[in-house]
């Protein structure tokens, strides 16, 4: 086959699989509207009767609607499970059309049913022509979930039916629970169109509707059970750490996050050559990468290409939080789009001083906690005994801001592990000559950025603490940076810094001063303003960081899985009281 040729038949499959998603989401559009609009609704149900009928899947109701727009979600995800499904049903479908249409001369009479047909034939017809489009794993485990989901959840929901009848029933006959268990059966799964079959039993239309939506929502659950993506891969092994890092030996002072590829809770893939690898973790169907790829820039489209194949394997969304502009570059030469996410503060410490007016507000602060006695120790993890390290370790636990432990792209998740000794950290201990002299304040840690720098990984200090504490000890790594042998500093990430720089300026446009007014107002919660002028007092060099990601259709889920990554939002789970960490420490 020719390159023309092999160019064609992409493009037939390509068309193919986009017209079968369009059209199930169409038919969503029309399902979702005529459940609301009475009048178009009733319309189309007339023409699901007697001698009509529409085409596939439209049946204007919102469990239809929300079966089509599953499908069309599970689609465009490329699962094969879903393009199987619909082959299934839609070729069903579109013989038994043929069938009525050759067997009874009625249904050849309208034209609607002419169109029904030549619309479910063209649905089967376009997902034959993309079926190499579809071709997305799912988890081995679905059938049996699906199943169990199905069978579980109708249980509970004709219970909870049964439960509405049985209060709101109004029929002056006697009914038995059989008689109103059956009703919000039928209810649920729409077997019958009327009551007329339970004259004992007389509801207001609102259960009915209730009932209906508690159908949707199992619905929704089974077919979420049936078509979920493999929720997770291997984790780091303790050889996959070793060959990682190796390539940061080497290569480790490109990125200052690369040494974050270490974190145990990602996967691995690398490239053909071994040369490169992208690290992830798969969060909400998302293939969450972060940094830049780790090793040789010319091996890094080949570990690239590892990456995206298997995310398109599986159907999950490739995303990268975080990478450089060299790095973002390359992602882009694959395909992936590009959005500023903010820059990063480095530090060269070289070159910093506290000297100068610019620098008068930070001065007076650093001379401030200084005169307060507080001390700086500037250790290697390596060099603090196991007892300090324990202690250390203990304290950084109480000083944690609330129960989750936040990080992702720029965090190593962990403290004190024995692989990590060149790590540096900082310990503040207070002066003075009360019982609380050389109290420990406050904690940094800092991870290896190639064989000169270090990068922010964990800040904590005694919330009885003095402010300013932060800022004190950063400055004092800056300027005895040779303790340490280092000559950069990567500090903390600033979202959307341009925003708040460019906003206050003069000249600034409507727009821009709107959108600075909106972050202005998210920083109460999320504190985005109050870490760029944070970072903005130490004078750095600002290097802009990116997120990639394919599809602009999938940047609402890539916010939620990087959300949930760095530990800004949790996953619906099981009640704390329930939990078995709790149980555990219960008992």
């Amino acid at each position: 086959m020719s390159p023309d040729e092999g160019r064609a038949r992409g493009s037939w499959s390509q068309r193919g699989a986009a017209f079968g998603i369009w059209y199930l989401r169409t038919v969503t559009f029309l399902n979702f509207l005529s459940a609301v609009w009475v009048s178009f609704g009733s319309d189309i149900r007339r023409h699901n009767s007697a001698e009509f009928f529409t085409p596939y899947l439209l049946t204007a109701g919102f469990a239809s609607a929300a079966f089509s727009l599953f499908l069309s979600v599970t689609l465009r995800r490329g699962k094969r499970a879903a393009w199987i499904l619909n082959l299934v049903l839609s070729g069903l479908l579109t013989l038994l059309f043929a069938f009525g249409m050759v067997a009874a001369p009625e249904f050849r009479g309208h034209v609607q049913n002419w169109m029904s047909l030549v619309l479910t034939a063209l649905f089967a017809v376009a997902l034959v022509a993309g079926r190499r489009e579809f071709a997305a794993k799912g988890d081995r485990a679905n059938p049996k979930l699906a199943a169990a989901v199905a069978a579980g959840g109708l249980l509970a929901a004709s219970l909870l039916a049964a439960l509405l009848v049985t209060v709101t029933n109004t029929a002056a006959g006697p009914s038995t629970f059989v008689q109103r268990w059956r009703y919000g059966l039928m209810r649920l799964v729409s077997l019958a169109a009327d009551d007329r079959a339970f004259p004992e039993i007389a509801t207001p239309n609102w259960v009915n509707v209730t009932i209906n939506v508690l159908s949707t929502l199992l619905l929704v659950a089974v077919l979420w059970a049936a078509f979920r993506s493999v929720r997770s891969t291997e984790a780091l092994t303790a050889d996959d750490e070793e060959r990682l890092r190796a390539l940061l030996a080497r290569h480790g002072d490109r990125d200052s996050l690369g040494y974050f590829a270490l974190r145990r809770d990602k996967s691995v893939l690398f490239s053909p050559s071994g040369k490169a690898a992208v690290t992830y973790r798969v969060v909400g169907g998302v293939s969450l990468a972060s940094g830049d790829p780790l090793g040789d820039p010319e091996a890094w489209p080949g570990a690239i290409e590892v990456w995206l194949a298997e995310a398109r394997e599986h159907g999950w969304a490739p995303a990268v939080m975080g990478a450089s502009e060299e790095g973002g570059t390359i992602y882009a030469r694959h395909g992936l789009d590009a959005l500023e996410l903010g820059d990063e503060a480095i530090v060269e410490t070289e070159e910093f001083t506290l000297d100068g007016r610019a620098m008068r507000t930070v001065r007076q602060a650093y001379n401030r906690i200084k005169r307060a006695g507080y001390t700086v120790t500037i250790r290697r993890h390596e060099d603090i005994p196991a007892a300090e390290m324990d202690r250390l370790l203990q304290l950084a636990d109480d000083w944690r801001d609330g129960e989750t432990e936040r990080g992702f792209s720029m965090a190593l998740g962990r403290l004190g592990d024995p692989g990590d000794g060149r790590c540096v950290m900082l310990e503040c201990r207070s002066g003075g000559a009360g019982e609380e002299a050389g109290e420990l304040r406050a904690l940094l840690s800092f991870v290896p950025w190639g064989e000169k720098g270090l990068s922010l990984d964990l800040m904590r200090r005694d919330r009885n603490s003095e402010n300013g504490l932060m800022e004190f000890m950063v400055l004092e790594l800056i300027q005895r940076a040779k303790e340490v042998e280092v000559t950069q500093l990567s500090l903390n990430f600033a979202m959307f810094r341009s925003v708040f720089e460019r906003g206050s300026r003069l000249g600034a446009g409507p727009v821009l001063r709107l959108w600075r007014s909106l972050l202005s107002f998210f920083s109460r919660w999320w504190q985005i303003e109050s870490l760029y002028r944070a970072n903005a007092k130490y004078r750095p060099i600002w290097e802009p960081r990116y997120m990639l990601f394919e599809k602009s259709t999938d940047l609402l889920r890539i916010g939620i899985a990087a959300g949930r990554a760095e530990g800004f939002l949790e996953a619906p789970g099981l009640p704390k009281w329930l939990n078995r960490k709790h149980l555990e420490n219960v008992r």
